[in-house]
């Protein structure tokens, strides 16, 4: 009978020489060179007053390489960091078999503040030493994610107190049904389970009660329209996607063409692209060469920015929302488009009442006699010159009665050709466009075939960069409340692109 060696698969001890576990070359080699001998992490030091009494503390830079690793592997949560450490082997080698609780991972991302900043410029210093930086173009985009926020706990001071003005009334009816039912007798289950209610509403009533008295003003926006508040993440911002409307920030990201290195990154709880140009563009003045050029889509276009970026001397190409239109090449663009989901798609839907039937455009206007003709080639009568609508000005005209009864047309014309005897429409005047110098300008520069061949560069430069992150990274939403902490944990994610980059071109070896 054959025999065979016993396998035990739950050895209690393991002899693994950790240092090999991180093999040269690979990000992990080089994440734990840079945090060990090339990265000053002396300012982590002032979170410490254990130099005399207290325990010793994790280093910092082990667990920057824990966190910045289990984010290149798609791990986020501090628990599932934590579980990494102490059974995924690299992990262990990085840890030095000290596996972190996840409150002190937890804590310590939440806490990085300004501090991950100084890392993030640093690994750029070395970025710019190895020669990955080019400086010749920089795409600047967004890209919007939720965010540890509810967004039923959005609205404005006025919606916050209907809200609790409407528990305190439910309060009180529950109150008075439970009087009433007093007398009837009520069962003991019942009464408790009422009782665990009231008390949960009466909560939620005091909760928005001390958000009215500690935020006794709404936020204004940039135009000094109010912005909705939230009562989670007040920082956060509801942001419009394709796939609807979401609770959370914008992550903007400047990417050089070279080599793809993120160059700075930020996040901002606004959906507004044209507020988030400008701070960028200042936080990256110290790279910019003479001759760089910044290219963004058209999110980002405005009279203001183009300005601003003039006045400064800075040379870009941002697009505006008519550029396709105006470019032959896209002139067959329409039959590329994938059909809306009907579950997604928020366009209003077309009423079928009006299907089919005349529309405005279909009735001539004569400019010169001030004389509109229906589609049956009847004049109509103008009935009002001076109408407004939205701050545009319109002419109506309405059809006669001996025109419109007996009209073949009629059921093409009205919705309701049993119901209504005229038809009447509206003709607007053609909007008065006063004309923008810089967008003039701007539009010139990218219609140009030089503008054009340079700006089609922005797409193979930037997109990627959000692929990398948002698909091999598993970057789906953020996990944390409050910009500073947010814009922390974005820049973490950008630190592993970057490293990742550092390791491709085999720095460390």
């Amino acid at each position: 009978m054959a025999r065979y060696k016993y396998i035990d698969t739950s050895p209690r001890l393991l002899p693994v020489d950790l240092s090999r576990q991180l093999v040269p070359g690979s990000f992990v080699h080089t994440l734990n060179h840079l945090l060990d001998g090339e990265i000053d992490l002396s300012h982590f030091d002032a979170r410490f007053i254990n130099d005399d009494t207290g325990a010793p503390a994790y280093p910092p830079a082990m667990l920057l390489k824990v966190i910045l690793y289990a984010y290149s592997q798609g791990i986020v949560s501090s628990r599932g960091i934590e579980r990494a450490c102490c059974e995924q082997v690299t992990f262990i080698a990085l840890t030095g078999d000290n596996a972190p609780h996840f409150t002190t991972i937890a804590r310590f991302i939440a806490t990085l503040g300004n501090d991950i900043a100084w890392v993030f410029a640093q690994v750029l210093f070395l970025c710019d030493s190895q020669g990955l930086i080019g400086r010749e173009m920089f795409a600047i985009d967004g890209v919007k994610l939720p965010s540890n926020a509810s967004k039923a706990k959005s609205g404005t001071c006025a919606d916050f107190a209907h809200q609790a003005q409407k528990l305190e009334t439910s309060v009180k009816a529950m109150l008075k049904r439970h009087r009433d039912a007093d007398e009837l007798g009520i069962e003991p289950d019942m009464q408790a389970r009422q009782a665990r209610k009231r008390e949960r509403l009466i909560q939620e009533a005091a909760q928005l009660r001390q958000w009215l008295k500690d935020h006794p003003a709404d936020r204004t926006g940039s135009k000094g329209s109010i912005r909705k508040s939230n009562r989670t993440d007040n920082d956060s911002a509801k942001l419009a996607t394709g796939k609807g409307v979401i609770q959370g920030y914008t992550g903007v990201a400047a990417v050089d063409s070279h080599c793809q290195i993120i160059v700075e990154a930020q996040a901002h709880g606004t959906g507004s692209e044209q507020e988030l140009l400008l701070p960028v563009v200042e936080a990256m003045a110290d790279l910019l060469a003479p001759d760089s050029l910044i290219t963004a889509d058209a999110g980002y276009h405005s009279e203001k920015n183009l300005q601003r970026l003039h006045e400064r001397g800075v040379e870009a190409l941002i697009a505006d929302k008519g550029m396709r239109m105006r470019d032959e090449r896209f002139a067959d663009q329409a039959r590329h488009r994938i059909k809306p989901d009907p579950l997604a798609n928020k366009a209003p839907a077309i009423k079928a009442a009006t299907r089919g039937k005349f529309q405005p455009s279909d009735f001539i206007y004569d400019a010169v006699t001030q004389t509109c003709t229906c589609p049956a080639g009847k004049q109509l009568y103008a009935n009002g010159k001076q109408c407004q609508a939205n701050g545009r000005k319109y002419r109506k005209f309405t059809g006669a009665k001996r025109d419109c009864v007996p009209c073949p047309l009629r059921a093409n014309c009205l919705r309701t050709p049993d119901k209504t005897a005229v038809r009447q429409v509206a003709l607007f005047y053609p909007k008065q466009v006063s004309p923008l110098p810089y967008t003039e300008a701007m539009k010139q520069r990218m219609d140009s075939p030089l503008g054009r061949l340079r700006y089609g560069l922005r797409l193979a430069t930037v997109e990627p960069v959000f692929a990398n992150l948002r698909h091999n990274k598993k970057l789906s939403r953020f996990t944390l409340r409050g910009r500073e902490k947010v814009d922390a944990q974005w820049k973490l994610f950008c630190l592993v692109h970057n490293i990742e980059k550092l390791a491709h071109h085999r720095y460390a070896q």
